[in-house]
């Protein structure tokens, strides 16, 4: 015997007849309506005179700051005369059209708005007129050209010292090389050059994690001090061979909330990157830390030779390297300011650079004792 779970049996025991009187009831237009309103999609619907007679919450956001009401005449919407002459088109021949749209950005966007815009014909209830979706695909562009940038710069900087450990194992293959000494100077090349492919693919994983959001923070408190304390022994080979002098200024009880691990790497990076940039005698590095009741500013900075003013607003970009290193044997994988970058970010708070070359380069940070977004 099967029996009918209660909730199944009280729906079949409800009226056809009542139940479809319910349906008939609805008011399908409203809800349609309510179904657009609040879609991240723009959607517009327009007269045969190519006026606008509904617009959703994102048409009125993305037209901005041009003005929208119901009404007005789709040329007045700021979308070019590309749009006006496709609808048109759509009108006369009643079939769909697409395309995509370059729009100038705002002054606070900082770059061009790009579209993708479908239009369809629509005739319901005896009204005939356009509908028109309208998607920003700007970030979504943006992230397939780092994609590909990423790709061809990574593979580029791989290639490198491929191509040398390659040629030096032909080289001990060949027989070429008799000597001892010869010999261990290509083991010594081969080995430089693997550790700097496993350092490129670290970090490139490390930025991977922390853009795509997969690195789990493991989040607790931490004295600062002790985590540069342990950068700069971890740094001892460098700092021997280079002789900075390194000044710390802490206060002894200075906490901060977050994944030590990441912050063991924006101060190695930081670090590392203001030795390796100033191979000249005479360095000094400065590392400070400020607290107040919700809030700590840490900075590092130091006199060397400085960073362009035309080369700042680029150097948290993966794979930038300075103008004024690329004819000089210094070599980094190009990534360790855009990790610093990322982690910062991923911690709640910001990073900032200020440089006046030959002066003082200073870098910073301005994080959250404990960041609302962290549990």
């Amino acid at each position: 015997m099967t029996l009918t779970p209660p909730t199944r049996r009280r729906v079949l025991s409800r009226p056809p007849a009542a139940a479809a009187a319910s349906v008939l009831q609805v008011d399908h237009g409203a809800l349609c309506r309510a179904a657009m309103e609040d879609s991240p999609l723009a959607t517009l619907i327009l007269d045969p005179a190519l006026r606008v007679v509904y617009g959703n919450q994102a048409v009125r956001k993305l037209v901005l700051p041009h003005r929208f009401s119901l009404g007005q005449q789709l040329e007045a919407l700021g979308f070019g005369e590309g749009l006006l002459s496709l609808a048109e088109a759509a009108l006369v021949d009643a079939e769909g059209r697409e395309m995509e749209l370059t729009r100038p950005g705002r002054a606070d966007a900082g770059q061009d708005q790009q579209l993708s815009i479908h239009l369809n014909p629509l005739r319901v209830a005896g009204f005939s007129g356009l509908i028109i979706r309208v998607q920003d695909i700007t970030q979504h562009l943006l992230l397939e050209q780092i994609r590909k940038d990423f790709v061809t710069n990574a593979s580029h900087e791989l290639r490198t010292p491929l191509s040398l450990i390659h040629g030096y194992i032909e080289t001990l293959r060949s027989g070429v090389v008799k000597s001892t000494v010869s010999q261990q100077r290509c083991l010594e090349v081969m080995d430089k050059h693997s550790r700097r492919m496993m350092r490129l693919i670290e970090d490139m994983l490390t930025i991977s994690k922390l853009e795509s959001g997969e690195a789990q923070l493991n989040q607790e408190y931490f004295q600062v001090r002790s985590c540069v304390e342990d950068v700069l022994e971890h740094l001892t080979p460098i700092i021997e061979m280079k002789k900075p002098h390194v000044e710390l200024q802490f206060p002894q009880n200075g906490m901060l909330y977050g994944d030590r691990f990441y912050w063991d790497q924006i101060y190695t990076n930081l670090i590392e990157n203001a030795i390796k940039q100033n191979p000249q005698e005479g360095l000094h590095i400065k590392l400070t830390g400020q607290w107040t009741n919700d809030a700590v500013t840490l900075t590092v900075a130091d006199n060397g030779v400085g960073i362009p003013p035309e080369d700042q607003p680029f150097v948290f970009k993966r794979f930038f390297r300075c103008a004024r290193h690329h004819s000089q044997e210094i070599k980094g994988t190009g990534l360790g300011l855009s990790i610093v970058k990322r982690a910062v970010d991923a911690h709640g708070g910001s990073i900032s650079l200020s440089s006046t070359p030959g002066v003082e380069t200073c870098f910073t940070l301005q994080v959250p004792l404990r960041p609302s977004n962290l549990p």
